[in-house]
């Protein structure tokens, strides 16, 4: 029994952020007094919900690549925007993908000359 979760355990590779072949970003979390009035109780306090995957955004040429790991229970959609430095080069927004519980998302696009700036925006479930 030892030797076979042994072995299991040495078939998944466990990276760090950092030691991904990106150079990644944090990006800011959604904490509850960000909240809005949707999300109040019903004495008017916000709900103690933490809320909000932390993405990595790393761009390398034209290529954008962002990581989002969602660590809450409740599942966050994230997208991810990308403007472009030329005025030709057309920016993108990419379709939402759901970030489930302790799951981790892939998300990537491009621009055709060079990227200007790339960020990923969440939305709740619902």
């Amino acid at each position: 029994m030892t030797i076979t979760v042994a072995a299991g355990i040495g078939l998944v590779p466990i990276l760090s952020y950092d030691a991904m072949p990106y150079d990644a970003m944090p990006h800011a979390r959604v904490h509850p007094a960000d909240a809005g009035p949707d999300d109040a109780g019903p004495d008017g306090a916000a709900a103690d919900d933490p809320f909000g995957a932390a993405c990595r955004i790393g761009v390398d040429g034209s290529w954008v690549t962002a990581y989002c790991h969602n660590p809450y229970p409740d599942t966050d959609h994230v997208r991810l925007h990308i403007e472009c430095v030329r005025w030709w080069d057309l920016d993108s927004d990419s379709a939402p993908v759901a970030a489930g519980p302790a799951q981790t998302v892939r998300l990537a696009g491009r621009c055709w000359n060079a990227v200007g700036t790339a960020w990923i925006s969440h939305r709740k479930e619902g």
